[in-house]
């Protein structure tokens, strides 16, 4: 184990051992703000089962589950457990697939049944087919209804039914979507299953509940039922993070569970402490206690950071945001604000990706993504998981990477991951050496037409990844394909033309994207920081940036009044454009190890200011209206003494 393990308990580690202590414990909910030390809470549990229940469960071939939310949570704890077989980490759809795969003939079932109910969907479609819907489109119809047809009859001959990137049901490939649709209803519906699944895996920690999809927290909570005191359920994470509209938000607990409320802030420093308590304190209330501390001398002594606010004109949002960072380095006689290297550990933080994508060279595909589309398209998009993108990301892009580096061997990693041609059947019924040259060409044509600069279309890219045999696409990618012309420009928006206007795309921008979405700028987005660290932090508060009425800056401030759906919603107590800018701006705040500043693109800066200072959320003197600020006359003036 790291040194995780080994770190001081708090309150709620004791508390959370006392209970996996107990046998009559069938599950917990642990709330844990931002800095509080979540992981290692999760990992010292671990530790403490490993001890205490490791031999039994080890003798009975029984594991224990950690699931967290990205492949990057996964690694980490991995490591921190040292890769010991006890444990299953991994995201939910691995780990749901590993719970559900030994039930084939389920699945099989699952599966025929899905392709009758996307037959249904697809003729209540047609027969709502107005005399105006297009030719082409009524064929297409036609032949995807066909096409499902196909399937059925093909799935007959499936021998094993394998989790891959996109479903391919003849060739018995489920993908993301499926995976979690089927899991979560056989789980649900089906008792045997859900004991057999509690069985083999009687504890199970679900990290990151709040973005955790309702039908799986439904579906492991439908195995503690079953089990009762065999099965051990904890969901840990902080209803105050949920950034995703998907997610469950904060967990129900059943029934005999205990609550483990985690307060403490080992990461912000006692001015940004104070903010994060300020924007919590008006949504679940909970009081983060602690924050950063240093050695100084021979004492242990609180951080004390800095906190602002700026309220700057809508003018020029690039020179508005340069002349902010110029004023933050001058303020706090700290020229790394101005910085963009990695090592100056700033990171600048914007309401959605358009900010991001216009100076990274990827606003058109941003404006496919998110030009009247709905949220779980733009929620992809933003955080890299959308199925459209993913053979881009984590196909295309790594092979021409790996090619151009001249590393071979990753370059069969990743054609052994994802390539149908080195399939056992297709070996088997193949000469290997000859696969392997045809690949390897294939391979290098990829990385000729698709590198960096490359103004190829996106459809050129996965066309020559389909032909080429170097992986398989997801049923959707390959409909879409069929209908792309290279001649004809995309028009529309919404879910049923981005695919069109994705296809389209030049290859550069995507590059840019990667670039954006493997943090290798500056800039992120304030739902893709969640879990991050940054010394500086200078969060954009923008919201004509975003383009949508999820958040709103100028309504939590008091500056927009709130739409009559906000009053119907707040009268109902559903929940509110309010609830979820408090969220998103307490992950963004909360993100500051050293200094936080934030700055809010205002019509009136200072009507802005006066209003803002009067929430108390930041102290009044930290609020400044910086309209009148010029830094380039300032730098001419300061050139100027120093000659």
């Amino acid at each position: 184990m790291t040194s995780r393990a080994g770190k001081p308990d708090t309150s709620a580690d004791i508390e959370l051992r006392t209970l996996l202590d107990a046998d009559t414990s069938t599950g917990f909910v642990m709330v844990s703000g931002a800095g509080s030390g979540k992981t290692t809470s999760i990992v010292k549990a671990l530790d403490h089962l490993r001890k205490t229940r490791g031999p039994y469960l080890r003798q009975r071939a029984k594991k224990i589950a950690c699931i967290t939310y990205t492949e990057v949570a996964v690694g980490e704890i991995w490591g921190d457990v040292g890769n010991d077989a006890l444990f299953h980490v991994s995201t939910i759809h691995s780990f749901l697939w590993t719970a559900i795969k030994p039930f084939q003939a389920d699945i099989a079932i699952w599966v025929d049944r899905r392709l009758d109910q996307k037959i249904a969907d697809t003729e209540e479609t047609i027969a709502a087919f107005t005399n105006r819907t297009q030719a082409k489109t009524r064929v297409q119809a036609a032949a995807d209804i066909e096409r499902y047809r196909e399937q059925k009859q093909k799935i007959i001959s499936v021998d094993r039914f394998t989790y891959g990137v996109g479903s391919d049901y003849p060739k018995g490939i489920l993908g993301h979507d499926d995976v979690i649709r089927l899991s979560t209803e056989l789980i649900r519906t089906q008792p045997l299953i859900a004991r057999v699944v509690g069985q083999k895996f009687p504890f199970v920690f679900v990290d990151e509940s709040q973005d955790t999809a309702p039908d799986v927290v439904e579906a492991l909570k439908a195995i503690s039922l079953e089990l009762g005191l065999k099965f051990c359920l904890g969901f840990i994470g902080d209803p105050m993070q949920k950034i995703y509209t998907a997610g469950a938000g904060a967990i129900e607990p059943l029934a005999g569970w205990k609550t483990i409320e985690k307060p403490e802030n080992f990461r912000c420093p006692v001015a940004v402490l104070n903010v994060i308590n300020n924007i919590r304190a008006s949504g679940d209330g909970l009081t983060q206690t602690g924050g950063k501390t240093e050695v100084v001398g021979e004492e242990r002594k609180p951080v004390k950071g800095t906190a602002k606010l700026l309220v700057v004109p809508k003018d020029d949002r690039s020179g508005r945001l340069a002349m902010a960072r110029q004023w933050l380095a001058d303020q706090h006689v700290d020229p790394l604000w101005l910085s963009d290297k990695p090592e100056a550990d700033v990171k600048v933080l914007v309401i959605a990706h358009r900010m991001a994508a216009s100076r990274l060279g990827f606003a058109e595909l941003y404006e496919a993504f998110h030009d009247k589309t709905s949220e779980g398209l733009k929620d992809g998009f933003d955080d890299g998981s959308h199925w459209s993108v993913q053979p881009l990301l984590k196909i295309v892009m790594p092979l021409v990477l790996a090619n151009r580096a001249g590393d071979q061997f990753e370059v069969m990693n990743q054609l052994r991951r994802f390539a149908p041609s080195l399939q056992r059947e297709h070996v088997r019924a193949n000469s290997l050496p000859t696969i392997l040259k045809e690949l390897d060409g294939r391979v290098k044509s990829l990385a000729e037409a698709c590198g960096a600069t490359s103004a190829v279309a996106a459809f050129e890219a996965l066309r020559i990844l389909r032909d080429g045999g170097m992986s398989r696409l997801d049923d959707r990618l390959l409909t879409a394909m069929a209908e792309y012309n290279a001649s004809v420009p995309p028009t529309g928006s919404g879910d049923a033309a981005f695919l069109q206007r994705l296809l389209h795309s030049p290859m550069k921008e995507l590059w840019g994207y990667r670039a954006y979405i493997e943090e290798q700028s500056p800039f992120e987005t304030h739902q893709g920081v969640k879990g991050a660290e940054f010394s500086r932090v200078l969060t954009v508060l923008d919201d004509e940036e975003g383009r949508h009425n999820q958040f709103s800056y100028g309504k939590l401030f008091g500056i927009t009044p709130p739409s009559d759906t906000d009053r119907t919603n707040l009268r109902k107590g559903k929940e509110t454009t309010f609830d979820r800018t408090r969220r998103l701006l307490y992950v963004c705040c909360s993100r500051a190890g050293k200094d936080l500043a934030v700055i809010f693109f205002a019509d009136n800066p200072a009507a802005a200011q006066a209003a803002i200072a009067g929430l108390g959320l930041f102290p009044a003197e930290d609020v400044h209206n910086l309209e009148a600020f010029d830094a380039d006359r300032m730098l001419a003036s300061r050139a100027q003494s120093e000659n």
